[in-house]
């Protein structure tokens, strides 16, 4: 099973926490408890977000992400792009880092950022996604943040992204959520938009797989489904627990409940090795 949206250390966003305290834990620590949480849900690779607004001998966030990625096989990392970034020693950087194969995707952060998809900001890291031949994620749907605008991150402003730059993959993160059938259309139009399933439910697993917690629970399952159904692309969708907003084994049960059981190899696997392409390993 591949985990295509994880966090191993604090996002660094405006107006959001760390997620969990745990993420400011030495690597070694973090390491630790990834591994646990991996083993239990069956995880063999994962793909980890960097962290926002970095310092500049890190463009992309993701020095500390790699540290946790080198006691921990099968990690790998997401970098930030940063559209107030664009002077040239910068993505001079950026293009160096991507060099190193252990970043496997780069990351917009909407909403959470007040930029549209289409931001001239975005427009070279989405030349150097080519360039590397890695894929682009961005946030869409809700934020965890009450900073956040959503206009932003509406799933739709990325069509006119995926039209310009057509040999770009776009990753929808949290499929929009909650305008999952919105997202829907945009990988059911554009061939090179695919969607993640992360952050769908957060919580511990007490909540997760509470009585009291059924109905959202199947709310959403019934949504990912439509979404799913309206795409007609099982082979564009992605999995991802969005650890540690969720437990990954708990995580893992449910997404296996929301996607029909003739989808769940592409979803847990198949897909996200021809999305990351070589960069994964075998």
């Amino acid at each position: 099973m591949i985990d295509a949206h994880l966090h191993v250390v604090p996002p660094n966003l405006p107006g959001v926490g760390p997620l969990s305290a745990g993420l400011r834990a030495h690597p070694d620590n973090v390491a630790r408890v990834v591994r646990e949480q991996m083993l239990a849900a069956g995880v063999t690779k994962g793909a980890a977000m960097g962290s926002w607004d970095s310092p500049p001998d890190d463009p992309l966030g993701v020095k500390r992400t790699l540290q946790v990625a080198e006691r921990l096989p099968g990690l790998f990392a997401i970098g930030v792009a940063d559209h107030r970034k664009t002077d040239r020693e910068h993505l001079r950087g950026v293009d160096a880092q991507l060099a190193d194969r252990r970043i496997v995707a780069l990351k917009a952060y909407l909403g959470y950022v007040y930029a549209y998809p289409n931001d001239p900001g975005y427009l070279p890291y989405y030349e150097l996604a080519q360039k590397h031949k890695i894929p682009f994620f961005f946030h869409t749907g809700d934020p965890y943040s009450p900073y956040a605008k959503l206009k932003f991150a509406m799933p739709v402003h990325v069509d006119e992204v995926a039209v310009d730059f057509p040999d770009v993959k776009f990753v929808l993160a949290h499929v929009g959520n909650p305008w999952m059938v919105e997202a829907a259309e945009v990988v059911y139009k554009n061939m090179n938009v695919w969607a993640d399933l992360s952050g769908l439910l957060i919580g511990e697993e007490e909540q997760l797989l509470s009585e009291e917690g059924r109905a959202t629970r199947q709310d959403v399952i019934n949504r990912v489904r439509a979404a799913m159904r309206y795409a007609e692309r099982p082979n564009r969708f992605l999995y991802g627990s969005d650890w540690p907003l969720a437990p990954m084994n708990a995580y893992a049960g449910f997404v296996r409940e929301a996607v029909l059981p003739e989808f769940h190899e592409q979803v847990f696997e198949g897909n996200a090795r021809i999305l990351f392409g070589p960069r994964l390993g075998q």
